[in-house]
């Protein structure tokens, strides 16, 4: 099957607002021998602010994210949809991708109508290659040299992590120099910790981990938090009845006696209570999971492994305790409402199979006719990015009142806090607040930034003044 390790370097941190502006992969057969090798750039998306402090992360002066010579934003994605499916099947393995890269791809995919799941469809799976080091750094001290920070805590970061293995990353957050230095401390714990490396790999498959959660009475579900691996011996109650991927699951280690003498009320705000003795995980995430008989001692919280497996077995025959559990736990949960931003509904349901059909058509469609598929949408979030891209590739295809709307709302974007995105005037303010501070400004970033943000902000203005009948008030 072979893997494919993967990189993204982006505008910023918001999901569905920031846009990728990088993409480096690498693909190895099964032994994490490299067999390809791909990148792809793309310039800046006009509607899409930067955080100046991406820009002196990725060393991007603004000048080179504007370059005409740079691929739009949909051929970079068209290209890098390509040259995954060309990879398929494979394993997607990124460093803290589950919960940051594989999710910018996502939005990429989604807001230039392709389908979003690509790295979990066509018979590929994901692992994250943080969880990998961390575990291993947990269950297999020898395996990696982690770094201790000033607070006398271990640092899982790439730049530092990399280095202090021997593992080449001369240019942190390049994408493709991630990319190898990611590669590289697999490489290191599947030759160093063989048998955590086989269980990463059988994880990362998403049946797989469905089979063990349901089957085993028990085992550890470790989680990260602040570079922390936090070991919990838990049992599953039952699949997440509101999410299809999701399992809920209940700590070994409490009193569970009481959990079911408690009152309905009561029970459901000590399992809302932070931290819950409820854990949920999600089977199509690649969780880290160890079976009761092979976890060390350290991670079972001081209990007795055999005083656990009989709890586990009992919690589990009690059908009725289960079905309380999941059902108080749902109840007690914050419902949650569709955001009035389409850049942030992604997962407000599937396209249905007639909008499936005109996402393909769309791409290879003449512009009319591209229009007419992006009218005929039935899903309104495709409608609004099949307009937005055909304003991009050529906005007098479009008829005035509808060119008129794409600009009201793509300008809303830069100056409308309300609008969701991260706003000119914002990044003007976290620039200024860069460049006071003790932040080195290397190669001029920070101040050609200043510059380009000021300018602007004083063309965008004048368009909406003229474009548009009232200036919009309360925008910074």
């Amino acid at each position: 099957m072979g893997f494919v390790f993967f990189d993204t370097e982006t505008t910023g941190l918001r999901q569905g607002f920031d846009q990728i502006v990088h993409f480096a992969a690498i693909r190895t057969d099964n032994d994490l021998n490299e067999v390809g090798r791909f990148e792809a750039r793309s310039r800046l998306l006009p509607h899409v602010v930067p955080h100046p402090a991406a820009l002196l992360t990725n060393g991007l002066p603004i000048g080179r994210l504007n370059d005409d010579g740079l691929p739009s934003h949909y051929d970079m994605v068209r290209a890098i949809r390509r040259t995954l499916l060309d990879w398929s099947p494979s394993v997607f393995v990124g460093y803290n991708s589950i919960r940051f890269d594989e999710e910018m791809l996502r939005h990429a995919l989604f807001q230039t109508l392709h389908p979003a799941f690509l790295t979990s469809s066509h018979g590929n799976c994901r692992a994250d290659a943080l969880g990998l080091v961390m575990a291993a750094s947990a269950l297999s001290p020898p395996c990696l040299s982690v770094p201790i920070g000033p607070e006398g805590r271990p640092v899982f970061r790439l730049d530092q992590l990399a280095p202090a293995n021997a593992v080449a990353h001369d240019k942190a957050h390049d994408a493709m120099a991630d990319v190898v230095a990611t590669l590289g401390l697999c490489r290191c714990v599947q030759e160093r910790a063989p048998e955590l490396w086989q269980r990463f790999v059988r994880f990362s498959k998403k049946a797989t981990v469905g089979d063990f959660v349901d089957a085993e009475d028990g085992f550890v579900l470790t989680e990260f938090f602040s570079n922390q691996a936090c070991h919990t011996p838990v049992v599953c109650l039952g699949p997440d009845p509101q999410q299809p991927n999701g399992r809920l699951c209940l700590r070994l280690d409490i009193a569970h006696a009481e959990l079911a003498s408690m009152p309905d009320e009561e029970l459901q705000s000590y399992l809302s209570a932070k931290p819950s003795p409820i854990r949920r995980l999600r089977i199509n995430a690649a969780p880290t999971l160890t079976a009761l008989f092979d976890a060390p001692e350290q991670m079972l919280n001081g209990c007795d492994i055999n005083e656990l497996e009989v709890r586990a077995q009992s919690i589990k025959e009690d059908v009725a305790f289960c079905s309380r559990m999941i059902a108080s736990y749902v109840a007690a949960r914050e419902p949650r409402s569709p955001s009035v931003h389409v850049e942030e509904r992604i997962y407000d349901g599937f396209p249905g199979p007639d909008d499936e059909n005109r996402m393909a058509s769309f791409h290879t469609a003449s512009r009319q006719d591209a229009l007419a598929i992006a009218q005929q949408f039935n899903d309104d979030r495709l409608r609004i990015f099949g307009l937005r891209l055909i304003y991009m590739r050529d906005r007098s295809v479009l008829p005035s009142e509808i060119r008129l709307a794409a600009e009201r709302d793509l300008t809303d974007r830069l100056v409308d806090v309300a609008a969701g995105g991260f706003t000119l005037h914002q990044a003007l303010q976290e620039t200024e607040n860069l460049v006071d501070g003790d932040e080195a400004d290397i190669d001029g970033i920070l101040s050609g930034y200043r510059d380009y943000l000021m300018e602007r902000i004083e063309r965008v203005t004048a368009f909406r003044a003229a474009n548009f009948a009232a200036e919009e008030g309360g925008t910074e």
